[in-house]
C-alpha cells in the first residue's frame, strides 16, 4: 500500500503539471491565432494594394511631394520658351489674319488702316521671342512659383476628398477597435507589437508543448522501471489513460494548421518615386479538428454534415470510447469486462478509429496545399523596372498537430500494454503475471 501511494502521488503530480501544460497550449496557442487573424485584417490586401484610400494617399504624397520640389531647369526653361513662343506666334498670326479681313463699316475701315500705318507686322512676329523670356522669367521668380504651388497643392486636395473609399467607414472602424484592442494608434506600430507578440508566444507554446511530451516519456519511464511490478500497473494504467485524455483533448481543439500567402513587397515606380504596398495578406485560416468539423456541420449540406459527422465519430468519439473501455475493462467486474461492446472498443476499435488517417491527411493537406501555394505565388513574381513583386508562402504546421501525433503514438503503446496485462490475468503461470494468494 506504501508503494501504491508513492505512485500514486507521483503520477498524480505528472499527471497534474501534464494537464496545465495542455493548457497552456491550448490557450497560447488561441492568443497566437488571434494576433495573427487581426494582423491578416489590419495588413490584408483589401486595406492595401486593392483600396481606393491607399492608391490616393499615395499617390497624393508623390505628387505633393514635386509640387514642393518644383523649379525649372535650363532644359526645361528652354523647351517651355519654346512652347510659349509657339503659342504667341500663332496669336499674332491668328490676330493679323482678324485685322485683314475685308471690314464691313466705316469704323473697321479706319481701324484697319491706322493699324497698318502704325504697327509693322513683321515687327511683331520679331517680338516674340523676348515677350516668351519674359513670361519664363517671371513664371521662374519665387513668388510666383509658390503662387503655382499653392494652386497646384489646392487643386490636388480637392481631387484627393472628391477620391475615396464607400467602405472607409466600415474599413476605419474594424482597424480602430484592432488598434484599440493593442493600445497602439496606427499600422506601423501595430505591425512592431504583433510580430514580438507572436515570436514570445511561439516560443512559450513549444516550451509547453515539451512539458506534454516530457509527461508522455516519464510514463514510459515508469512502465519501464514497474515492468515487473504486476501490482502497480493497474494503477499505472489509469493515470496513463488519463494523459491519453489530456492528449486528445488537446489535440482535437488546438489549431493543427495554418494556411498563409502573402505578398512580401509589391512595388511600382510613378514620375521617378515609388508606390509601395509591403506584406500585404492574401490568405489566412488557421484551422483545429473541432473547427473543421463545425465549419461542415455549419454549412447545412447533406454532403459536408456527413464528412462532420464521421470525422467527430472516428477521429474524436472513437479514441474517447477507446480509452474509457479500456478502463472498464481493466478495473471493471468480470460482467462488465466481458461485455461485448466494452471488448470491442478496448481491442477493435483501433481499426475502426481515424485518428492516425486523420494525421496523415492532415500531413498530405499541408503538403498539398503547400505545394499549390508555392507553385502559385511563385508565378505571381515580377521584376521590371516599373514594378516589383515579391510573394511568401507562410503555410505550416501548428503545435496541434504535434499534440495529436504524439496522441495517436500513445495510444498504440496504450493498447500494448492492455494487451499484456489482459494476457498476464488470463495466463497467470507467464513470468509477469499477478501472482495468486497462498491458501494456507
Amino acid at each position: 500500500m506504501h508503494k501504491k501511494g508513492i505512485l500514486a502521488a507521483c503520477l498524480s503530480v505528472i499527471l497534474v503539471l501534464g494537464g496545465f501544460c495542455g493548457y497552456q497550449v491550448h490557450m497560447l496557442s488561441a492568443k497566437q491565432e488571434k494576433i495573427k487573424q487581426d494582423y491578416s485584417i489590419i495588413n490584408n490586401v483589401s486595406f492595401g494594394l486593392l483600396s481606393v484610400n491607399n492608391w490616393r494617399d499615395q499617390v497624393e504624397g508623390i505628387i505633393s511631394a514635386r509640387i514642393n520640389s518644383f523649379s525649372l531647369t535650363p532644359t526645361e526653361k528652354d523647351d517651355l520658351k519654346k512652347e510659349i513662343e509657339d503659342i504667341l506666334q500663332a496669336l499674332v498670326t491668328k490676330a493679323l489674319s482678324k485685322i485683314n479681313q475685308t471690314p464691313k463699316t466705316l469704323g473697321g475701315k479706319i481701324k484697319k488702316l491706322a493699324f497698318k500705318t502704325m504697327v509693322d507686322t513683321t515687327d511683331l512676329h520679331k517680338q516674340v521671342p523676348s515677350f516668351a523670356q519674359k513670361i519664363v522669367d517671371q513664371v521662374n521668380r519665387p513668388s510666383s512659383r509658390e503662387k503655382l504651388k499653392d494652386i497646384a497643392q489646392s487643386k490636388l486636395e480637392e481631387l484627393s476628398k472628391q477620391t475615396y473609399d464607400s467602405s472607409l467607414n466600415e474599413m476605419n472602424h474594424t482597424t480602430d477597435s484592432v488598434f484599440s484592442f493593442y493600445a497602439v494608434t496606427e499600422k506601423a506600430g501595430f505591425d512592431k507589437k504583433a510580430a514580438a507578440m507572436l515570436i514570445a508566444l511561439r516560443q512559450k507554446t513549444y516550451d509547453y508543448v515539451y512539458g506534454m511530451l516530457a509527461m508522455i516519456i516519464a510514463i514510459f519511464g515508469f512502465w519501464w522501471w514497474l515492468k515487473n511490478k504486476p501490482l502497480l500497473h493497474n494503477m499505472l494504467f489509469v493515470f496513463s489513460v488519463g494523459a491519453g485524455f489530456v492528449l486528445l483533448l488537446v489535440g482535437v481543439t488546438t489549431t493543427m494548421i495554418e494556411l498563409d500567402a502573402r505578398l512580401k513587397t509589391l512595388n511600382f515606380q510613378l514620375i521617378g518615386s515609388t508606390i509601395s504596398f509591403p506584406d500585404e495578406v492574401l490568405f489566412f485560416q488557421s484551422k483545429s479538428i473541432l473547427s473543421v468539423v463545425k465549419i461542415l456541420m455549419d454549412t447545412g449540406k447533406i454532403d459536408m454534415v456527413l464528412v462532420g459527422l464521421l470525422i467527430l465519430c472516428f477521429s474524436i468519439f472513437f479514441p474517447v470510447a477507446k480509452l474509457v473501455c479500456a478502463c472498464i475493462h481493466l478495473l471493471g467486474n468480470k460482467k462488465w469486462a466481458a461485455n461485448k461492446l466494452v471488448e470491442f472498443f478496448a481491442f477493435k476499435s483501433g481499426k475502426w478509429s481515424m485518428a492516425d488517417v486523420t494525421v496523415v491527411a492532415i500531413m498530405m493537406a499541408y503538403i498539398g496545399l503547400n505545394g499549390v501555394l508555392q507553385s502559385q505565388l511563385a508565378s505571381m513574381n515580377l521584376q521590371s523596372a516599373s514594378i516589383t513583386s515579391i510573394t511568401t508562402n507562410n503555410t505550416e504546421l501548428q503545435p496541434g498537430y504535434i499534440v495529436f501525433v504524439g496522441f495517436v503514438l500513445y495510444g498504440l503503446f496504450l493498447s500494448v500494454v492492455l494487451k499484456r496485462i489482459t494476457s498476464q490475468k488470463k495466463n497467470p503461470g507467464t513470468k509477469d503475471a499477478i501472482p495468486r494468494r497462498r491458501i494456507r
